[in-house]
């Protein structure tokens, strides 16, 4: 016997190109359909619903939930922050 030493010695370089690329199939699938953890998976923030809050935005989200800040307030702090509409 040859144990692969022959004219087909060869093939294991088709069997981990095979386990290559069937692993990058599963890396993309997962990656197109948000199944890894991190902003862009189910429920986050980030994604097709757009990037994440910046921690200056969450701050002042805060506090205009708590009553902190005023409408007016808020808005102008938004714009300070290059995030307003």
């Amino acid at each position: 016997m040859m144990w692969g030493y022959g004219q087909g010695g060869w093939w294991w370089i088709w069997a981990v190109l095979l386990l290559l690329g069937i692993a990058l199939l599963v890396w993309v699938a997962l990656r197109a359909f948000g199944g890894g953890t991190g902003n862009g998976g189910i429920g986050g923030r980030g994604g097709r619903d757009g990037p994440p809050p910046s921690t200056a935005r969450q701050i002042l989200d805060e506090r205009f939930a708590r009553g902190e800040l005023t409408a007016e307030q808020y808005r102008e702090q938004l714009k300070v922050l290059g995030e307003g509409r």
